[in-house]
């Protein structure tokens, strides 16, 4: 040691436990830390935006919900317009290079003379010249380090004694130097000892959960719904039944369990599972509503039963620009091209069926599939894909093939960070026996009109998003849909419309939570074609308000309502109320 370095160790043992600490902590400017390794390599699961191109898995909590709602995965600029309100923070550190070596302490802009550690940092880095800063000209002396962080940090202020000891071969190491540095090493004996058992227990407590985590490729995701709702009004006329003068409803508890399991062998790719359990009731029955436009977004006819709900692989191609999806079970087109209404989702979006996107179009049939998307740049993507509603049906008529299908393909474009469009096209045919031209959301009439024959339609969808401020977002969509049956006749098509206004406030009252208002009109028959019987007669208008209050980052409640003038597109039909409470639990 030269007598300039133990001069200042024989200054007080105080100087030397502070000089250690600084020598690890300037290691931050000039290593990554363990912490930035794993994040590099890590699956991010809770992005959620419009590009499908990304590598990264996302986190569900936007699945049908924004977490188990499938995520359409991406790096786009458009990102908090696919409801902002439901990403939830993470840690991540950035990673940096080192600002170089500094020559005086007053090129760190966070140091001043009034820290504690002032004098020893000076000594360290004008009489020394061993601590480097962050490129932005701070010092983050209060951030925690790693080990290797120390050991660079140690590592560097080594090499800089080392060539004091080279150019000052004259003045060589003394007794009485061994001696300072012998009774310095006593001193500190009992802390480094400490610090050395404080390490083995965290080595110890990380290999133990390291030995019992879930899976080392797979990540479990959960939601779990209660749902509390009823409806108000008499029951309406359709479908051959008369409306009635009472309400034929009573309120209702249900729940929808979910389990998501996504597992990543590469690290951008993703295998999505499922499980699913629910019996949210479905008001629209002959003996309660009468009407499509009375559902939830989320129902079913429940028996409890447990099922497998998804299961899908998708991963990337050409340099992460493009990537290819294939389903095996339960999607939907809105799973393979998600729309860009924050309300799409069933768990935390919009409370109703019709609310949550364009139903001619994202409810076509489907169940098993394909798709392929390419990003071009930032701003423009393509997705082109095949679904079938009877993949695993080998009859005549079904299968993957010979059945039911709809191709699709989808532009989204978005030209700045405030504003995104989508456009879609979809061809799709219904064999006999599963006619369902309107998504169940609008009239009877619309969802079969030529009595069960098989038959094929072709629908456009166009969707935009505004976002307005941090907020309020504005935006909406508009669906047609031309159908025919398929029995060789030379009729006209007959024409479907559906269209949406909807106001986003993002964070309204509380953060993370969510203000929503959609007014619209559920799909409608305006043109029979060559038969007028087959237009509706009058047009129904959807009014819904709901407010998600983000309690924690894991729970919220949505006390929702939504009302429908004219049930079935019939004026005769008194004004039906739907209002419920729903819970959600999420992990």
């Amino acid at each position: 040691m030269t007598k300039i370095i133990l001069n200042a160790l024989k200054q007080t043992s105080g100087v030397f436990s502070i000089a250690t600490l600084l020598i690890a902590n300037s290691a931050l400017a000039n290593q990554v830390s363990v912490e930035q390794l794993a994040n590099a390599q890590d699956v991010n699961t809770n992005t959620t935006n419009y590009s499908t191109t990304s590598s990264e898995l996302p986190t569900e909590s936007q699945s049908n919900t924004s977490s188990q709602e499938v995520e359409v995965p991406g790096d786009t600029r458009l990102q908090n317009l696919k409801d902002p309100s439901l990403k939830i923070p993470g840690a991540e550190l950035e990673q940096v290079d080192p600002m170089g070596q500094v020559t005086s302490v007053t090129q760190l802009s966070d140091v001043q003379p009034t820290d504690w550690a002032f004098q020893a940092l000076q000594s360290l880095v004008e009489r020394y010249g061993c601590i480097a800063g962050y490129p932005d000209g701070t010092y983050k002396g209060n951030r925690a380090m790693t080990r290797y962080e120390f050991a660079a940090g140690l590592n560097a202020c080594l090499d800089r004694i080392t060539e004091l000891v080279a150019a000052a071969t004259a003045d060589l190491v003394t007794r009485d130097d061994l001696a300072v540095l012998q009774r310095l090493q006593e001193e500190f004996a009992t802390e480094l000892a400490e610090l050395r058992g404080r390490v083995d227990a965290l080595e110890a407590r990380t290999e133990e959960l390291e030995a019992n985590q879930f899976s080392t490729t797979t990540k479990l995701g959960g939601e779990t719904l209660f749902w509390l709702s009823d409806t108000f009004g008499e029951k309406a006329g359709g479908r051959g039944i008369p409306r009635s003068d009472q309400d034929r409803t009573e309120a209702t508890l249900s729940y929808r369990v979910r389990l998501i399991f996504d597992t990543s062998f590469t690290g951008k790719d993703r295998l999505r599972t499922r499980l699913q359990a629910r019996n949210v009731p479905n008001y629209s029955g002959r003996d309660l509503t009468n009407s499509l436009m009375t559902r939830l977004s989320t129902d079913d006819d429940g028996d409890d039963d447990v099922t497998l709900n998804k299961l899908a692989y998708r991963f990337p191609l050409l340099n992460d620009r493009a990537q290819v999806e294939i389903a095996a079970n339960g999607y939907g087109i809105d799973d393979f091209v998600a729309p860009i209404n924050p309300f799409q989702s069933s768990g935390s979006g919009s409370v109703s069926r019709f609310g949550r996107f364009t139903p001619t179009f994202y409810r076509a049939p489907s169940d098993a599939g394909i798709k392929f998307a390419y990003g071009f740049n930032d701003a423009i993507e393509v997705t082109v894909g095949y679904a079938v509603p009877d993949s695993e049906d080998p009859q005549e008529g079904r299968g993957i093939f010979n059945g039911g299908f709809s191709g699709f393909g989808q532009v989204t474009i978005e030209p700045s960070d405030k504003i995104a469009f989508q456009l879609g096209y979809l061809r799709a045919y219904h064999p006999k026996g599963d006619l369902n031209l309107s998504g169940s959301t609008g009239s009877f009439l619309a969802r079969d009109p030529f009595d069960d024959q098989a038959s094929t339609a072709d629908n456009i969808n166009f969707e935009a998003q505004w976002k307005v401020n941090d907020w309020f977002h504005i935006g909406g969509w508009a669906g047609a849909s031309f159908a025919r049956p398929e029995d060789d006749s030379d009729d006209d098509d007959i024409t479907i419309l559906t269209g949406a206004l909807t106001l986003a406030f993002p964070d309204l009252f509380r953060e993370g939570s969510l203000g929503g208002i959609i007014v619209g009109v559920p799909p409608i028959i305006t043109d029979g074609g060559d038969d007028d019987d087959l237009k509706d007669p009058d047009t129904s208008i959807h009014i819904e308000v709901f407010y998600r209050f983000q309690m924690t980052d894991n729970i919220a409640i949505t006390p929702g309502l939504f009302v429908i003038t004219n049930p079935n597109h019939i004026e005769d039909n008194e004004t039906l109320w739907v209002g419920s409470i729903r819970t959600q639990f999420r992990f």
